[in-house]
């Protein structure tokens, strides 16, 4: 197994018989040495017996486990030095693997690269320069929620230059597989949904940056398979943010900022009453706060192990 020069790229699919083949034609488009491994998440769609009739190396579970267990056991099946975590509903333009590898080798201090994230509409990639982004890094409000910049936007030259940014999304994130080993993969607890971020809070309180690399550019359906997947998605969304979310801000947040983080809190719950959705937000939050104890230990761990306050200063003004 080739690890020099070599990139692993783990993909976890789910149900994306019909998105896997865009996404896979697009990895022969770069110039990497790739290490492949494809984790699916017990799809019924007929996804393995394409990767097996093409011979894609894959790992297959009996049922879906989440993004956060596959990906963490596809990069266990793999040993390349670089990580290239990708949605199986993304589609790489030429070269941008290539541009990603060049920054995180010209700076040590970066955990991680992404790319520009463009919006994938209408099945296929169409003008780079006029799509709309998804995203251009991850960043924080001041409660310790997350956003993606730019994401809906025009493509503005302030969210196009070479920055660092608070984190990278899952999407599409080059990653170093010392991070990953440190801060041991995805709080698998997540299963989807604020993962992400998670990883990217424990890897500043570590001591790792992140860039963005808008030269590498990557288009993503986004939640492709999860809205097929489910009987009623927006709910199994509802109940996996408020809780990752949660748990997040659990790990990290100031005390001071309890009283706001509160407030977000209650009008979250206000909106899911009105969306219909109360129930599962709910259930979300009762959850992270089960996991409290668990949550608290490894709040005392992070700060006893990091810096805290590296990831709280990219906390929104």
């Amino acid at each position: 197994m080739s690890t020099g020069e070599s990139v692993a790229v783990v993909i976890p699919s789910w149900n994306s018989l019909d998105l896997l083949p865009p996404c896979l034609n697009s990895l022969r488009g770069q110039s990497s040495d790739l290490e492949l491994m494809v984790v699916d998440n017990g799809s019924s769609d007929g996804t393995l017996d394409y990767l097996r009739e093409t011979g894609i190396p894959h790992l297959s579970l009996p049922r879906n486990v989440g993004f956060a267990p596959a990906v963490n056991l596809g990069v266990k099946r793999t040993a390349a030095e670089t990580i290239l975590v990708l949605n199986a509903d993304t589609v790489l333009e030429p070269g941008s693997l290539e541009r990603l590898r060049a920054a995180l080798a010209a700076d040590p201090g970066l955990g991680g690269v992404q790319p520009r994230i463009l919006q994938l509409q209408d099945g296929s990639p169409g003008e780079v320069v006029a799509a709309p982004l998804y995203s251009a890094g991850q960043a924080l409000t001041r409660d310790g929620r997350a956003f993606e910049l730019g994401a809906g936007q025009p493509q503005g030259p302030e969210l196009l230059r070479e920055a660092e940014v608070f984190g990278v999304c899952g999407a599409a994130c080059l990653l170093r597989r010392q991070l990953f080993d440190q801060l041991g993969g995805y709080d698998e607890r997540y299963v989807s949904f604020y993962e992400d971020v998670d990883l990217n809070v424990r890897a500043r309180i570590a001591g790792w940056r992140f860039a963005l690399v808008p030269g590498a550019v990557v288009w993503h359906v986004g939640n492709a398979a999860w809205l097929v997947g489910f009987a009623s998605p927006g709910s199994e969304n509802a109940r996996l943010v408020g809780r990752n979310r949660l748990a997040t801000q659990l790990k990290f947040m100031p005390a001071r900022a309890l009283p706001r983080i509160a407030a977000v809190e209650a009008g979250a719950l206000l909106r899911a009453l009105r969306q219909r959705r109360l129930a599962a937000t709910l259930g979300g939050k009762l959850e992270a706060l089960r996991w409290l104890p668990s949550l608290l230990r490894e709040r005392r761990r992070l700060r006893r192990e990091g810096d805290v306050g590296a990831a709280r200063r990219w906390l929104g003004a």
